[in-house]
């Protein structure tokens, strides 16, 4: 099979007549790199520097802040952006299709400043992994190391040169579309390539590394337990997530000519058409996608069935525990570890700069310095539908991925309204998984400091990615149960019906799919997921039509009551209270069984740091409290799921509580919340969901923009 995909996708750079020729623009320069090249002990020095580039485009471009942070994380059916449209128009149009695509002839294209950044600082990792691949191929000792049948450290250094190659190539694609193609250091890049023959080139190249590479903890050059490089493992994960992009829906410019988008060989691509075509852009997959799901299926099967020191954490012994928040919080415990779950994190250093949780997490009023915690903007936030329609109530993932509730920034917490702000002043519910709260050391001295790693690949996605490709490679059983293993750890025991939700999803493709949705909630994963696989317009669809049967019994009635029975209120009635010497700690848990009307425990995983008054005076700054013992520091709800009756709610007001609009609030946010949501969308139009070249990128790349944006 491997040398029947060969012969027909080919491998670039390593001979003459390569496959991907067709992308090259020159020759590549000779170099003497024997010194450096040979030895593992210099190769290895010149990888550390490819990954430091690699760790600072992910934090400040593609996983954290950048583009990440304007679209993935603010532009789906789940996640939302916090604050007003006109407040933020450079983020809130690449983020709405700019209205249907209508916007782009007048959207400056120099208007946020992370775009041209992100795309020189991905061409940057680029070239620095083409030193490493060009001169190790240039090395007298590379085509003996090459054929061997084992790995060894030379081999497991180049594969990762290749695996950071692709990975960057990945992020370009998915944000710009077709992008230059440089795959030898010393060639510059220039004019675009079509983004399938990249694909092609970039999975063959894996799949030729792939076998003499070190399966994830096995590596004699890394420590067992650390998870911050590329092994084996994380390359059968990246050939499953590329083959299914290559697979899936993508809107393609029009205007580069009938043959440009070409297969790895220089064939021209057959496209299977979705919707309608707009704006000089077409959206569709390709006629042989099946092919790269059939591909994926078998590297996602060799991920699972070796996945070296990354564990499926079904259990967790803490008390109130959750074995899915288990991953979360090994993120936060310290810089040293590494989370079970995960196949590779990209590191973030203690008092260095990172974006969860101040980007991707729970929300806080803290200033920029000492404060308990830190200023935390809150990028990502979550539609109101997805929290109160989406979820099911018994399902373990809502309260770990969504917080009603911030904090105050003095180490108190705070119900965050539904107004378009930022921090915990505003915007609506929020992504909860990561919070500093949680942090057994969390920096106090200042905002962005949390060192929490990024995320990048973890088993569970491994699971679903296994299960969409047996799902559409007729496996249907396989594919169920590994949605059955996904699902099952979510929910109760006995409580997570796999075949009532295949059936109210539609299919088990469907549920698949849906399943994404609560496994990576605010995570920035759904948006792409739903552009690749077609199903972008449909929820979108759902999603504004829901949220207008939300505003329109809140104007009439004043609540809503959505079809798994949960309730959007009016009012919700509020108290702070002394959980610490109530309960024994302020930072709560997963909400004990049989204690949902619990006030203070329901919703659970929220509250504040069991102990601010240590690490103040850790830090020597001032205790938040003040050296009292006895603080009200976590917010008692009342009434979120139900409507409380003016009687009942009289009598909550007499006894301390206080009285909030809730859904008397969010309707006079409807602008933001419907209306300005995927701003006229019509769900069939060819979706404008790309960035726009700069100005500068333009000039000196050779080529145009598409889609309507303007080249100046």
């Amino acid at each position: 099979m491997k040398k029947i995909f060969y012969s027909a996708l080919c491998v670039a750079a390593l001979t003459a007549t390569s496959c991907g020729d067709f992308l090259e623009v020159s020759s590549p320069s000779v170099v003497d790199t024997d010194f450096v090249f040979s030895n593992s002990t210099t190769a290895r020095a010149a990888m550390h520097g490819a990954y430091e580039s690699w760790r600072s485009v992910c934090n400040d471009g593609v996983f954290g802040a950048g583009l990440f942070y304007a679209a993935d994380a603010a532009g789906s059916d789940i996640e939302r952006h916090p604050e007003g449209f006109a407040k933020q128009y450079a983020r809130h149009w690449p983020e709405s299709l700019y209205q249907n695509g209508n916007y782009t002839s007048q959207y400056d294209t120099d208007s946020y400043d992370r775009t041209e950044k992100t795309y020189n600082n991905l061409f940057a990792v680029i070239g620095k992994a083409n030193v490493v691949i060009t001169n190790m191929e240039a090395a007298s000792n590379f085509e003996e190391l090459m054929s061997s049948t084992e790995p060894s450290n030379l081999t497991q250094i180049y594969g990762e040169a290749i695996a950071m190659r692709a990975s960057a190539y990945r992020e370009l694609i998915k944000y710009y579309g077709d992008v230059p193609y440089q795959s030898t250091y010393g060639v510059p890049a220039s004019g675009l390539a079509p983004r399938d023959s990249i694909y092609d080139v970039c999975i063959a190249e894996l799949r030729r590394v792939e076998p003499l590479m070190y399966t994830l903890g096995s590596s004699p050059e890394f420590p067992a337990g650390n998870k911050n490089y590329f092994s084996k493992t994380y390359v059968q994960g990246l050939i499953g997530r590329m083959c299914l992009d290559a697979a899936g829906y993508q809107t393609r410019r029009t205007d580069l000519g009938a043959d440009f988008y070409k297969n790895g060989k220089g064939e021209v691509v057959a496209f299977e058409k979705k919707g309608v075509d707009h704006h000089g852009a077409t959206y569709g997959r390709r006629s042989d996608w099946k092919d790269y799901y059939k591909i994926a299926k078998s590297y996602y099967a060799a991920c699972i069935a070796s996945s070296g020191t990354a564990r499926f954490v079904t259990e967790d012994s803490r008390v109130n525990g959750n074995p899915y928040q288990y991953f979360f919080q090994e993120m936060h415990d310290s810089d040293t570890n590494y989370a079970t779950e995960s196949i590779y994190e990209y590191p973030q250093q203690f008092g260095g700069s990172t974006e969860r949780p101040y980007s991707s997490g729970r929300p806080s009023n803290g200033g920029g310095s000492k404060a308990f915690p830190c200023k935390a903007y809150g990028q990502c936030r979550i539609h109101p539908v997805f929290y109160y329609g989406m979820s099911d109530p018994k399902d373990m993932r809502r309260d770990v991925s969504v917080a009603v509730t911030g904090s105050s920034g003095a180490g108190v917490e705070v119900l965050i309204p539904w107004t378009p702000a930022s921090v915990a002043k505003g915007g609506g519910l929020s992504l909860n998984k990561f919070d500093e709260n949680r942090q057994a050391n969390p920096s106090v001295i200042k905002q962005r400091q949390s060192g929490i790693n990024g995320p990048w690949m973890r088993l569970s996605e491994i699971y679903l990615g296994y299960a969409e490709c047996c799902a559409l490679t007729e496996d249907a059983a396989l594919a169920k149960t590994y949605l059955t293993k996904i699902r099952e750890r979510a929910f109760p025991k006995g409580e997570a019906n796999v075949d009532a939700f295949i059936t109210k999803c539609g299919g088990l493709f469907e549920a698949i799919i849906e399943e994404r949705a609560f496994e990576y909630a605010g995570e920035g994963d759904r948006r792409w997921t739903l552009i690749r696989t077609g199903l972008l317009g449909d929820k979108i669809k759902a999603l504004k039509e829901e949220t207008a049967r939300l505003f329109a019994a809140l104007e009439t009635k004043g609540y809503y009551e959505f079809a798994n029975g949960n309730v959007f209120p009016s009012h919700v009635y509020t108290k702070l209270v002394d959980a610490k010497a109530q309960y024994g700690y302020r930072l709560t848990m997963q909400t004990p069984a049989g204690q949902e009307n619990d006030p203070v425990l329901y919703p659970g995983w929220r509250g504040q740091n069991n102990d601010w008054t240590s690490l103040a005076l850790a830090n020597a700054i001032a205790d938040p409290y003040g050296g009292k013992t006895n603080v009200e520091t976590n917010l008692a709800i009342k009434g979120l799921f139900e409507q409380i009756s003016d009687e009942e709610g009289a009598a909550l007001v007499a006894e301390g509580w206080k009285k909030v609009d809730w859904g008397a609030e969010l309707v006079n946010c409807k602008d933001d919340y419907l209306d300005k949501v995927f701003y006229d969308y019509d769900y069939v139009s060819a979706p404008i969901y790309l960035f726009p070249f700069t100005p500068n990128v333009v000039a000196t790349g050779g080529f145009t923009n598409g889609y309507g944006f303007s080249n100046e």
